[in-house]
Formats: structure tokens, C-alpha cells, sequence
């Protein structure tokens, strides 16, 4: 079967800012997003691709646009299916205050129940991005054949959905799954399938105490379970 690899998007003004971004317009990559997005064609160097799917939302878009500069001839396709959550009422609102709303106690631990305000299902989001995960993954056994492989630059609720797919986990247990921004995660539809590799930024210093970058991602975490944290 092929690989997939996931990708989740590079770090936005939204991560770095604390903030539930969804659907809202406007949210572009960081500076240190833009710069994980220039290092993707040299992470990715001598991996061929069969084609890229990405969300259609603009951070998805400048992830992926110095890998398409890079290979001018890749089939690239945006797929709705595979956008961010709507999240409803609470897109743009910031994670520290969201973590204090009623309705987060059940994200945590039921996320199979959880209808976000004037916006989407978690189980709604599980059941359209799996289905194009796996759907895109059998056109490209179809057409490139079993030793493909192909990339998917998404968000983060959505390579949770679909490792915990993958694992045959239910859903209630997808928050225990974190992907960092700009993370690649490999994935082989199998019987069974496999999860072959995990959030990998090739960048371990975030677990280095005392440094710039564990102090960066300590500020930017919250108990907000939602989003994929930043």
C-alpha cells in the first residue's frame, strides 16, 4: 500500500498569539512557520511524491508553497474535506479562556459528544477527514501503485482524527495524540494499518530545558485540548 505522510501546517500568528484560529480569515504562517515551510523540499529531498492534497485555508496553502516551488511538476489539490474544524463561536477566541468554558470538560474527555456552538461535530470532522485520507490513498494505489508515496498538509484535530483512525483508537482518545506544526506523520493503510513514523520535526531542543525553544512552546501551551495546540 502507499505512504502517507501527514503534515500538519507550520506555526501561525494564531498558535504564536494563543488563539483558536477554525476557519477565521486571515491567519498566515509566523516567522518561524515561514521558516519550517522554506526547510520542507530539503526535509523532503529524495522522497519522490506521487501528488500533495492540502486544506484550502491559506496557512495550509503557504506551507506547502516552497515544496511546489521546489517541484514545479507535483499534482497538487486542495480538498474541503480536509479543511480545519469549524468551530463555531469560539473561532478566534484565546485557548486560556476557552479552557474555562463548560463545554471543554467534554472536549477532553468525550470528544465523540462535543457539537462546537454554531459550528461542527467532532465526529462529523473524524468521519470527512478519514474518509478523504483513505479515499486519496486508494487513488494513488490505483493509479501510482502500492510503493507511493503521497503528502497531506492539514491541521492539527485533523491528523489526530486520522492516527487514532489508523490505531482503531475511538475517538474519546484522539486528545491523547499531539502533532507539532510542521510535523510529518507516515501512516500505511495496511491490514492492519500502520502508523510508521510520528510527528517528526527532526528537532528535539523543545525538550531541552531552559533553552529559547522549550521556554516558546511552554508559553504557547495551554489546557485547551483543541486545534491541535501550537
Amino acid at each position: 500500500m502507499p505512504t502517507l505522510l501527514l503534515l500538519r501546517h507550520g506555526r501561525t500568528t494564531a498558535n504564536s498569539a494563543g488563539l483558536l484560529a477554525g476557519r477565521a480569515p486571515g491567519v498566515r504562517l509566523d516567522d518561524h512557520g515561514e521558516s519550517q515551510a522554506a526547510a520542507l523540499p530539503d526535509r523532503l529531498s529524495g522522497v519522490p511524491l506521487a501528488l500533495a492534497v492540502h486544506s484550502p485555508l491559506e496557512r495550509c496553502a503557504q506551507t506547502l508553497a516552497p515544496l511546489r516551488a521546489a517541484r514545479p511538476e507535483l499534482p497538487v489539490h486542495a480538498d474541503d474535506r480536509v479543511t480545519e474544524c469549524d468551530y463555531g463561536a469560539w473561532t478566534n477566541r484565546a485557548l486560556k479562556e476557552l479552557a474555562h468554558e463548560p463545554l471543554m470538560a467534554t472536549v477532553r474527555s468525550q470528544p465523540s459528544a462535543v457539537v462546537f456552538p454554531g459550528g461542527e461535530a467532532l465526529r462529523d470532522v473524524h468521519a470527512r477527514v478519514v474518509a478523504a485520507a483513505r479515499g486519496w490513498d486508494a487513488t494513488v494505489a490505483a493509479d501510482h501503485g502500492p510503493d507511493a508515496v503521497w503528502l497531506m498538509c492539514t491541521h492539527g484535530d485533523n491528523i489526530k482524527a486520522i492516527v487514532a483512525d489508523a490505531l482503531g483508537l475511538h475517538l474519546d482518545l484522539f486528545q491523547r495524540i499531539a502533532p507539532h506544526p510542521a510535523s510529518l506523520t507516515a501512516i500505511r493503510y495496511g491490514s492492519p494499518p500502520l502508523l510508521l513514523r510520528f510527528g517528526d520535526t527532526g528537532d528535539l531542543a523543545e525538550f531541552v530545558p531552559h533553552t529559547e525553544e522549550s521556554t516558546r512552546d511552554a508559553a504557547e501551551a495551554t489546557e485547551a485540548p483543541v486545534g491541535g495546540g501550537a
